[in-house]
């Protein structure tokens, strides 16, 4: 039952992306990241949970953090789906939209992906201001946070990903590829050799 209700909020995330009202390129500051199917995109709307503008299912303050966001697009009122933020490393940008739950706001990123192999095009955002707002915000609080969450790791070199205690466990577990030590050790013999 609750795999059938995942695939169908996963079917409503795809369509409700794929009709996008002609190019939002126009006045974009945005950096170009040479992805697939990348354009660079800025528009208003308001930032919502994505869970509970498919599905009802709604937590105060869009989840604390706890949900992945989203922006509903004032020009044509399509749920764009929000999964990284400005800073290079795998970074998401809940915590630089959660400060903008149920507000309207003005972003510009880049709209990435091919609509007609994957019928949806996911954002990245690099810049925010609320709606109204004369200056911008750069997205880079993700880890800013984590390195406050983590204040023992700071001092370890490294970026946040190779000393966060959930990526360790989890390689420790499954390796790096996701497929056991075995799989690790193997792939790396046949790739140095």
């Amino acid at each position: 039952m609750m795999r059938i209700q995942l695939s169908a909020l996963a079917a409503a995330v795809i369509l409700s992306t794929t009709a996008y009202a002609g190019s939002f390129s126009e006045g974009s500051n945005a950096k170009e990241w040479g992805l697939f199917g990348e354009e660079t995109a800025t528009f208003s709307g308001k930032v919502v949970d994505i869970l509970c503008e498919l599905s009802g299912d709604c937590a105060d303050n869009c989840g604390d953090g706890t949900r992945q966001l989203g922006i509903v697009r004032a020009a044509d009122n399509v749920l764009v789906p929000v999964l990284k933020n400005r800073q290079s490393s795998f970074n998401g940008a809940v915590a630089d939209l959660l400060p903008y739950c149920n507000k309207m706001v003005d972003v510009d990123g880049l709209l990435v992906g091919d609509e007609e192999q994957t019928a949806a095009k996911l954002y990245m955002v690099q810049f925010i201001r609320e709606t109204g707002a004369a200056e911008w915000s750069k997205t880079t609080l993700w880890t800013k946070k984590w390195n406050a969450d983590n204040p023992e790791k700071k001092a370890i070199k490294g970026p946040w990903f190779r000393k966060d205690d959930r990526v360790v466990r989890q390689i420790e577990k499954d390796g790096y590829l996701g497929l056991g030590k075995e799989a690790d050790e193997k792939f790396i013999a046949e790739w140095y050799n």
